[in-house]
């Protein structure tokens, strides 16, 4: 072949390289159609009122269940939260019937969260003694220091101390003699310890079974018998619910054997709150009045009192018969322990 052919002339454009040919570039996915979105946020509207429900249901029933319930009881009044974002999201995907259920459900549990009202006492007739009261869990001992200072600084007649191991008793003993120099106790180790303390003379010792310390005595006030019993169950952890229940209820037969005519004052760390039936039925046993509830203060919590989540339910109760009528109810910290203390003004009143 000529060259020349080979050569472009001038004013001609030379032939186009071929090119391999390109794929085309897949289109944009489509937006989430609405009723895909609709059904996910029902899906997740479902998930969220779950939990309140059942566990609104249970405190409906007066049942605490099966693990998770007891553990879940005590967060009750924060399952408000979920309840109300499920209403939300129900009524975004537009689920009518859902939506229903979704008031029905955050209704229900912000019901069962509300603040006990104080409840009304019909007094029996003139103060025969003031009894300052405080229970106090002092982990393992940690916050006996501070708990001497509070005694020191509030000058209470009964002193409840739970997880108070022999070293803990002994500097109670020592540090409140003048204070409160009777004594009765379970001497051990850890949170097996507990101690009371009293200004009045005890009688009548005795120990509720438990894995923990629950010791109680009887004094005399202003003339009438006045029995004294600390509590301090097993915490309703997952696999020892059943043991829970189990020493609530030892609690619960021990205050339905006392005497008609003798008072009552159970105080200490009960490892449940007034959203537990076990703990429940304590009270109602021997129709006793949390001090709390009668001062407007029912849901101030006092555990956990250290860590890095705030305190979120009231474990720590004074429980009285109605012939021992609550003034006023504080809770201080108590540093080194995960619990607050429970101080409780109590009027002993003369019966008619």
């Amino acid at each position: 072949m000529d060259r020349a052919a080979l050569t472009t002339s001038p004013g001609t454009t030379p032939p186009a390289t071929p090119t391999a040919p390109t794929t085309p570039a897949a289109p944009p996915s489509p937006p989430l159609r609405p009723r895909h979105r609709d059904r996910a946020l029902a899906w997740a509207a479902g998930l969220l009122l779950s939990v309140p429900a059942a566990v609104a249901a249970c405190r409906a029933l007066d049942e605490d269940g099966i693990t998770p319930f007891p553990q879940l009881l005590s967060f009750l009044p924060w399952l408000t939260v979920p309840a109300g974002l499920g209403l939300l999201l129900a009524a975004a995907a537009r689920r009518r019937t859902l939506a229903f259920v979704a008031v029905l459900v955050l209704t229900g549990t912000a019901w069962a969260s509300l603040p006990y009202t104080p409840t009304l006492v019909t007094p029996y007739g003139p103060s025969l003694a003031r009894i300052r009261v405080i229970a106090a869990n002092v982990e393992f001992g940690q916050a006996t220091g501070s708990l001497i200072a509070l005694a020191r600084r509030e000058r209470p007649q009964l002193l409840y101390v739970s997880e108070c191991d022999p070293a803990c008793g002994r500097a109670l003993t020592t540090a409140l003699a003048g204070l409160l120099p009777h004594r009765v106790s379970v001497d051990a180790e850890g949170s097996v310890g507990s101690v009371l303390l009293s200004a009045y003379p005890l009688r009548d010792r005795s120990v509720v079974p438990s894995t923990m310390g629950m010791p109680g005595a009887t004094a005399t006030v202003a003339g009438r018998p006045v029995r004294l019993q600390l509590a301090h169950p097993m915490p309703p952890l997952p696999g020892q619910v059943g043991l829970w229940k189990t020493e609530l209820a030892r609690l619960r037969d021990e205050v339905a054997a006392r005497p008609s005519d003798e008072s009552l004052i159970v105080a200490g760390d009960f490892n449940a709150s007034q959203d537990h039936a076990a703990f429940r039925s304590v009270a109602a046993a021997g129709s006793l009045r949390d001090a709390a509830r009668a001062t407007g203060a029912s849901r101030t919590p006092t555990w956990p009192a250290e860590g890095p989540l705030p305190p979120y339910v009231q474990i720590d109760h004074v429980l009285t018969t109605t012939d021992l009528v609550a003034g006023a109810t504080r809770f201080p910290s108590l540093p080194g322990s995960d619990h607050r203390a429970v101080v409780a003004d109590l009027d002993l009143q003369e019966r008619r």
